[in-house]
């Protein structure tokens, strides 16, 4: 970008060339084509509205929210201020309140058709992604409601009863699969609704059935688009070379570990030429075969459990296993067995942290015989990935995680039982590809990824909230020397 163009513009030309979505000279030539306005906003504008014509709708507002944290970061850093933007009134369009007054009315559920209700239940289903929405819950005894970056917000005032909810939710399984709910009361299925898919959990519960339906990614993401640092995809895509041993992806419920999962294995199906067994519940994002043939198993359809389906996968010639969650004894045990015969065994928890993840696998074993399986966890053990979201304080959420990797260190402390240790000994490996939630968080606020105020809302290391002051304080001190210079 030329020396003419206002310090903001420039910066912005820098953002979009570091994040490679345009080149330096095209930008130039995007300013220079509007007249060479001094207004970076102009500029953004016309960028968002060339970026978005090329994206269908539901990825619009991923695009407008990237745009404007392009242009808070080059404002500030050229110590302006963004001032009611084009791109910011394109981002808060989309980051306000939902508009939930054209879904479709449910006090009328027992006085329409059957068709007529399942048409209802499909558009609710299919406005979720237009609407930024991960779940739709209909549940007796409350009015449905969704969640939306991860904060549940209702989309009607009308109370659910046990015949409405009962009805909406049975408005689209098949007879077999009413039946088999009224058997068991629980039930978990994938859906799929036109283009897109769900997964769906149905309970009974003291008012009425409750049913909640998570929307499935529409397409598998790449661990960058996902939020994983270039120089973690790297270590991450290290992992995936491996022939044995066990990988870890965890973190809490809703944080994205399946859709992780989804982005490791198409990794393994473009570069390997390896056959998959994955076993899941229900199964989500469907895989393709590619370089690698994948076999997807769901529980309760082509397979009793996780426990018979990963005994029964080590006599059907895989070199990869995947398990979509490892949640008791016998399941941990045959995945750890695996991994130390000759495979590469992916799997899911649900645990907070790296250290919390070592004590749940192994504090499932009687006392007897834990030694032996930290013996066998120290040697078969290849990484850890814990993950989950948190605001990014531009009004939406980001992917924070910790990367554990079984370096020599990290072994003696597992074959030790001194997990308490991983924290410390992760912090110091950087240079080895590990890094910790406070250091990830750091470094997106380094890339503009995060405001200041939403990583120390979250950060506990003293260490890293020292770094983030000193950077905070040197870009308000480049601010000022740039102020002074205009």
């Amino acid at each position: 970008m030329t020396e003419n163009a206002p310090l903001e513009i420039q910066w912005f030309a820098y953002v979009l060339a570091e994040k490679g979505i345009l080149s330096d000279e095209e930008t130039q030539n995007f300013w220079q084509a509007l007249g060479c306005p001094d207004d970076v906003t102009v500029l953004a504008q016309e960028i968002l509205n060339w970026w978005s014509a090329q994206l269908p709708p539901e990825d619009q507002e991923a695009c407008a929210a990237q745009v404007q944290e392009m242009l808070d970061y080059a404002c500030s850093q050229a110590g302006v201020s963004g001032g009611d933007t084009a791109a910011g009134y394109a981002q808060n369009m989309y980051s306000s309140d939902a508009d939930y007054s054209t879904l479709p009315k449910l006090d009328d559920t027992m006085m329409i058709s059957e068709e007529e209700v399942q048409q209802k239940v499909v558009t609710l289903l299919t406005s979720l992604r237009a609407l930024g929405c991960s779940d739709l819950h209909l549940s007796a005894g409350s009015p449905p409601f969704v969640r939306r970056k991860l904060q549940i917000e209702r989309i009607d005032s009308y109370t659910l009863t046990a015949d409405d909810a009962r009805r909406l939710n049975f408005a689209l399984l098949s007879d077999a699969q009413k039946q088999e709910f009224l058997d068991t009361q629980d039930m978990s299925l994938a859906l799929e609704v036109g283009y897109d898919r769900f997964r769906v959990c149905l309970m009974d519960q003291k008012d009425g059935v409750a049913g909640s339906y998570r929307l499935v990614p529409d397409r598998i993401q790449s661990l960058e688009e996902l939020g994983f640092l270039e120089r973690d995809v790297v270590s991450i895509k290290r992992l995936l070379d491996y022939h044995n041993g066990l990988i870890l992806v965890t973190g809490p419920i809703g944080c994205g570990k399946t859709t992780t999962l989804a982005s490791m294995i198409n990794v393994i199906n473009e570069k390997r030429q390896d056959h998959i067994i994955s076993v899941e519940d229900p199964i989500e994002i469907l895989q393709m075969s590619y370089n690698c043939q994948v076999s997807q198993r769901e529980v309760g359809r082509h397979t009793n459990s996780y426990r018979s389906a990963l005994k029964a996968s080590l006599r059907e010639d895989p070199d990869i296993i995947v398990i979509g969650e490892m949640h008791d004894l016998e399941t941990i045990e045959n995945a750890i067995t695996a991994s130390e015969t000759g495979h590469l065994v992916i799997g899911t928890l649900h645990t907070g942290n790296a250290a919390n993840t070592l004590n749940r696998l192994l504090d499932v074993f009687p006392p007897a015989q834990q030694p032996q399986i930290r013996a066998m966890t120290a040697g078969s053990m290849r990484g850890v990935i814990c993950q989950k979201l948190v605001p990014d304080g531009f009004g939406g959420l980001v992917l924070i995680y910790e990367l554990m990797l079984n370096t020599m260190a990290v072994a003696n402390i597992i074959s030790e039982g001194k997990t308490f240790r991983l924290q410390s000994t992760m912090a110091t490996a950087s240079a080895q590809g590990m890094c910790t939630f406070d250091q990830c968080m750091y470094e997106k606020y380094s890339l503009g990824l995060m405001t200041k105020e939403a990583v120390l809302a979250e950060m506990k290391d003293q260490t890293v909230i020292a770094q983030v002051h000193m950077l905070a304080a040197r870009r308000e001190a480049e601010q000022a020397m740039a102020a002074q210079g205009r």
